[in-house]
């Protein structure tokens, strides 16, 4: 164990102190501590350690060693090199189970042994070096070389060959291509009927655009694992799809009631709430979440603005200048970025307003309008673009263009029934604003379909070409999307689709922000986590040309289904998701 680094996280004075002793007596270099779940969140994010060995009861703290450890997860804060030991006074087979759900390397019940802990400790670090190499490959992002290796592995059934078939479903999940995943996962099942198994079965179904056997599989997994939160994490985003926001938000209840010192969740919960539920749930909840993680770098700083929002209609001058703060505090260590800075004038512009400074309240909305086609624009801000004039023209002031901004913005974010209803809700009633965003998104359905009818009547050329001439009129990601899906399914029949490919591929790269439905994020694979208020920049599936062509070549995944809003590329629930580690309206991902 000489010169590895170890973190012990554990409240209790005689407890920690016991676990130090035992490290230092297994040969770890450095063995840092805390008593506290908070600070030991801040140590985590800002060092690497080789072990870290959690607690999961802290007294007296409203977080839990399993939130802790479920927060640092879905912000891929904790690189897979990582051994992560839970210790914990409950042995029951539910708690040993949640261990095994998290991705934990080991799971110890009090009173333990010294000689116990060393023992797991030991298997632990084997494990990692028996993935090693898949390890490096992940960590270095070179996500298709290390699935590649991890199908090797599992098509062999060595040692290890569990975890490393795990990896690669998720990989290959992260790279756009579910039925890769699915054959992993099934292999998976096929020995075992492990949960987070079944769990990527579901993932599969939704990605492919089988909602409804994704759901089913879900309804199945959580009745005979009630306790399960992953699951109730992929079922809100299941419900919203299927346009049942009241019981995604009932969904993401219990996972939060489940976790209730979880950041993520509690941003995931108050975003839902914030567009469909109840304004009062809504500002309790993101208040919880800023007061548990405003500081960590797994709190998106989308939850400030909705806050803020919140705090505008309210009147709330003092909690609104407060969120405002922080946002250009967060600016600061990143002054370039363009997401934060539309964030922070968001907040300035109701603040603002509230000050009755109304000309300059203007003067930064007019500005904001200028930005709908800028590259980097992304759904998130489409929407609280919409939310700040909503509340803004009551004040009786003339905004220049605006019918034809509204046509832009709808243009180039309608992607489908739910980012429809979405923008529709972000307009708080604003008729004008609704009926703008419909008709525009019927006009891009019916681009799509005549697409379609095109390729059904053999002509799938002059159907990728028409879509490419749209798309690079509206920007929309849906008409993109079913384009390159023409391509992928025709390719052979398409004398020059080498040359379309580039095209499209083209014009992805400039316009990255791949606008489709609301993002509660999704598993991602660790050490590629973008940096704190910037979302990952994503085309197609992948993080290199290579990958995004070898995405094209591989099994499809974009059947075309039918939903209420219209025809749509079910490839546009591909999981490209950003490493916002919090619920976040994003472009370019699934739910």
């Amino acid at each position: 164990m000489a010169g590895r680094d170890a973190l012990v996280i554990d409240g209790n004075p005689a407890s920690r102190t016991a676990l130090i002793t035992m490290l230092r007596d297994f040969g770890f270099g450095t063995v840092l501590h805390t008593g506290r779940a908070q600070d030991a969140r801040r140590m985590l994010e800002h060092r690497h350690f080789d072990l870290v060995i959690c607690e999961n009861h802290f007294e007296n703290q409203p977080v839990s060693g399993q939130d802790l450890m479920d927060d640092l997860r879905l912000a891929q804060l904790l690189p897979l090199s990582t051994v992560v030991v839970m210790i914990s006074c409950e042995a029951g087979y539910d708690k040993v189970a949640e261990a095994a759900e998290a991705a934990l390397d080991a799971y110890l019940v009090k009173p333990h042994t010294e000689q116990a802990l060393l023992e797991r400790v030991l298997q632990a670090f084997q494990r990692k070096a028996a993935l090693a190499e898949i390890i490096e490959l992940v960590e270095r992002g070179a996500h298709l070389e290390a699935a590649e290796l991890c199908e090797e592995r599992c098509a062999k059934q060595g040692p290890n060959w569990l975890n490393a078939a795990r990896i690669g479903a998720e990989l290959r999940l992260r790279l756009g291509q579910p039925q890769a995943a699915q054959a992993l996962f099934e292999a998976i099942l096929a020995t075992r009927a492990l949960p987070w198994a079944r769990l990527g079965i579901a993932r599969t179904q939704y990605q492919t655009g089988g909602v409804t056997h994704a759901r089913r599989t879900l309804e199945s997994l959580l009745n005979d694992q009630p306790g399960y939160t992953d699951a109730y994490d992929v079922m809100g985003r299941v419900l919203l799809d299927q346009g049942e926001p009241d019981k995604a938000l009932c969904s993401l209840r219990r996972a939060s009631a489940l976790t209730p010192g979880s950041v993520s969740r509690l941003l995931k919960l108050g975003l839902l709430a914030f567009y469909h539920g109840d304004p009062k749930e809504a500002a309790e909840t993101l208040k919880s979440a800023a007061t548990l993680g405003l500081h960590s770098k797994g709190f998106d700083l989308q939850g400030l603005v909705l806050l803020g929002t919140l705090q505008f209609d309210r009147g709330d001058l003092r909690g609104l200048t407060q969120s405002l703060g922080a946002l250009s505090t967060a600016r600061e260590a990143q002054p370039q970025s363009p997401r934060l800075r539309r964030f922070e004038n968001a907040l300035a512009i109701f603040k603002l307003l509230l000050e009755r400074q109304v000309p300059e309240a203007v003067r930064l909305m007019q500005a904001a309008l200028q930005e709908l086609k800028d590259p980097d624009y992304e759904f998130e801000a489409a929407c609280n673009l919409l939310s700040t004039l909503s509340r803004l023209l009551p004040r009786e002031v003339k905004l220049d263009e605006l019918p034809e901004r509204l046509a832009t913005l709808a243009d180039r974010f309608a992607v489908s029934h739910t980012t429809c209803d979405l923008l529709c809700r972000a307009a708080q009633g604003q008729q004008e604003f609704e009926s703008v965003i419909r008709v525009r998104y019927a006009k891009i359905s019916e681009h799509a379909e005549r697409a379609v009818s095109h390729t059904v009547a053999g002509q799938p050329r002059q159907a990728v070409t028409a879509l490419l001439d749209q798309a690079e009129i509206s920007l929309n990601a849906k008409l993109l999307d079913l384009a390159l899906n023409t391509l992928q399914r025709h390719r052979a029949g398409i004398t020059d689709s080498a040359e379309l490919l580039e095209r499209a591929e083209s014009l992805q790269g400039r316009y990255r922000s791949y606008g489709t439905q609301v993002t509660l994020p999704a598993w991602r694979p660790p050490g590629v986590a973008a940096p704190r208020g910037e979302g990952v920049p994503h085309s197609l599936p992948g993080s290199s040309l290579e990958e995004r062509r070898h995405a094209l070549d591989g099994p499809s995944n974009d059947a075309l289904r039918c939903d209420r809003g219209g025809l749509r590329a079910a490839g546009l629930a591909r999981a490209a998701a950003t490493a916002q580690a919090a619920a976040v309206i994003q472009v370019a991902a699934v739910i």
